[in-house]
């Protein structure tokens, strides 16, 4: 038995000090930041886990009013079930800029932060507006290798902004979230993010095609740093959480303490309410109170399909026709949504740990159509009148 015993830690020793001398050294920090923990894949409350940056709250907070039917309307059980069902934390109906309905489970409450995922590519395109408007960027037509020489690939030197922001990059990347040798997962724990980054090619014909690729927002906020001179979690502030009134800080995971690049294209944690500004000021057309924050037409294009074969994204945002309207989405892996129908003037925001499975020949997962179906429901409701 001590022999064996003997052998057995032997050999992990040896496993784990080839792994630290070799290309897959990144997968003793994955080991030690999830598997140890018991999850196979980045989790809500990781960002406890890695370094942040700072982002602080409002200095002149802006809370959202409670409509006059706040928290009155009862869903049945089926719906109560299915928050069980997917592990939801947090589920909010937002209506006429006003709170209608806001739920919270497990420990989770309105000042709870969890991660953002993917919903922080929208965030990221929203910098990207925001730096147009201000002249950093001329347009969603310039080349990314104006700001990041460095790029490489047969097509690095025609790949634009705009292709970044509509995942139609041709970056060469793995966008598996479960494989612990994919890019994707060697991004999550990368202390050099920015090199990571540039070691991957554009080794497509970028412009073209959607294909959804996180490296692309990364990428993206590179460029974006690189235009406006500023750390993006410092854009984000300055620009957007400050003006719009968030009521808590927010923490954006980076790479290590040595290189402080935010993980862009995740890991801003954050709380239901001040993720869903992010929907408001969409719905307005860039507008906020009477402050016009950012571009009506960028966002006008933002909210429309690039390709005709890939309806479902635009410039950062999801984008669908459900039951007659047309919804735009923020979307985060296990199931982190700000969903908007703007024709109802409706705000839907659900966070949690699990989403549903994916429809058959659709773009969707079943979860996102439930919650749709719970906002129109309580909107149809006397609560509201």
């Amino acid at each position: 038995m001590y022999r064996f015993f003997s052998t057995f830690i032997f050999s992990l020793l040896l496993i784990f000090s080839l792994l630290y001398i070799s290309e897959y050294k990144y997968l003793l920090t994955g080991i030690s930041k999830f598997y140890f923990k018991g999850h196979l894949t980045a989790y809500l409350d990781d960002y406890q886990a890695f370094d942040n940056q700072l982002i602080k709250r409002a200095k002149d907070v802006q809370p959202w009013p409670k409509h006059h039917g706040y928290n009155k309307f009862e869903y049945d059980n089926d719906f109560l079930n299915y928050h069980n069902k997917t592990k939801t934390v947090a589920f909010l109906v937002i209506k006429n800029d006003s709170l209608l309905y806001e739920k919270y489970y497990e420990e989770y409450d309105s000042n709870s932060k969890s991660n953002s995922f993917s919903m922080s590519k929208s965030i990221v395109s929203a910098l990207l507006g925001m730096a147009i408007q201000e002249g950093f960027i001329k347009d969603l037509d310039q080349k990314v290798i104006d700001f990041i020489p460095k790029l490489s690939g047969p097509y690095s030197n025609i790949v634009t902004v705009g292709d970044l922001s509509s995942m139609a990059s041709g970056l060469k990347w793995d966008e598996s979230y479960y494989s612990p040798f994919s890019i994707t997962t060697r991004s999550y724990v990368e202390e050099d993010l920015n090199r990571l980054i540039l070691n991957q090619p554009i080794d497509q014909r970028p412009g073209e095609s959607f294909s959804y690729l996180s490296g692309a927002t990364q990428l993206l906020a590179m460029v974006i740093q690189e235009a406006t001179g500023k750390k993006i979690s410092n854009y984000l502030s300055e620009k957007f959480w400050q003006p719009m009134g968030a009521e808590n800080d927010a923490l954006w995971q980076i790479d290590s303490k040595s290189a402080e690049m935010e993980k862009a294209y995740c890991c801003l944690a954050s709380t239901a309410r001040d993720f869903a500004r992010f929907g408001r000021l969409y719905k307005d057309f860039g507008k906020w109170n009477q402050n016009q924050l950012l571009d009506s037409l960028f966002i006008l294009r933002s909210l429309k399909s690039r390709f005709n074969d890939s309806p479902q994204y635009g410039y950062g945002w999801w984008l669908k026709k459900y039951r007659g309207y047309n919804t735009f989405m923020m979307r985060g892996h296990l199931g982190q949504y700000v969903i908007v129908i703007p024709e109802e003037d409706l705000i839907i925001v659900r966070l949690g740990h699990l989403k549903d499975k994916k429809i058959e020949n659709e773009d969707f997962t079943e979860d996102i159509f439930v919650y749709i179906d719970a906002g129109i429901e309580i909107n149809e409701s006397e609560m509201i009148k």
